[in-house]
């Protein structure tokens, strides 16, 4: 059994679609980060780095627990313990690991940045710095969706096959309206982000917690 700490973020739902994807029995705890319970000692133990998500796996390596926390680590981890989605061959495994990474330290981020902008700059922040603010992280958003759009307008997935990079990138774009971009301006994303959301996996992944 695997216990998923998380919350209705696409950071967490990149975990609760991999788990769905991979059939692994899991039970859900809401960290409720709004409230501060990431700052719980008790989750801090858990993840000293007090985001989320994070797991414990009580059925680790040689049958002991082992928790894991930050993104990409959990669904490398998790991907790994199943044998599937980083792909059968080196350079589909090499791939994977690429656009992971741009995902995990580009995309992500940079979402993150555009949602503080608009949803938490400090009162205090004049009306020139904060729209400086979102414009520069917007712009740089719409930059990172082309690199995706580039890719996946040659290839149906971002590796040669369907991994844990598509995973990772899909609760971003399924916040598309949200974030104020529209898929018909990245015809290579909107024919991805279709064919994924026909997933039965990811559409019960994406909706954890519920």
């Amino acid at each position: 059994m695997i216990d998923l700490y998380t919350t209705s973020t696409p950071n967490g739902r990149k975990v609760s679609i991999l788990l769905e994807e991979c059939g692994f029995e899991y039970t859900t705890h809401v960290i409720n980060i709004r409230d501060g319970d990431q700052h719980d000692p008790a989750y801090r133990a858990i993840n000293p780095n007090e985001k989320i998500p994070a797991i414990i796996d009580q059925d680790g390596p040689g049958g002991k627990p082992i928790r894991v926390f930050e993104t990409a680590a959990i669904m490398q981890y998790l991907a790994g313990k199943s044998g599937r989605f980083m792909g059968n061959d080196e350079i589909t495994r090499t791939e994977c690991q690429q656009w992971l990474s741009l995902v995990t330290t580009g995309l992500a981020p940079t979402f993150v940045q555009v949602f503080y902008w608009t949803e938490f700059a400090p009162n205090a922040t004049t009306e020139e710095v904060t729209a400086f603010g979102k414009q520069r992280y917007r712009n740089e958003m719409q930059r990172l969706i082309g690199v995706l759009d580039f890719r996946l307008r040659e290839y149906e997935y971002l590796a040669k096959t369907y991994t844990i990079a598509d995973m990772a990138a899909y609760p971003w774009i399924d916040r598309h309206e949200f974030f104020e971009f529209s898929l018909d301006d990245f015809v290579g994303v909107r024919n991805w982000y279709n064919r994924l959301s026909k997933r039965a996996a990811i559409q019960r992944g994406i909706k954890v917690p519920s």
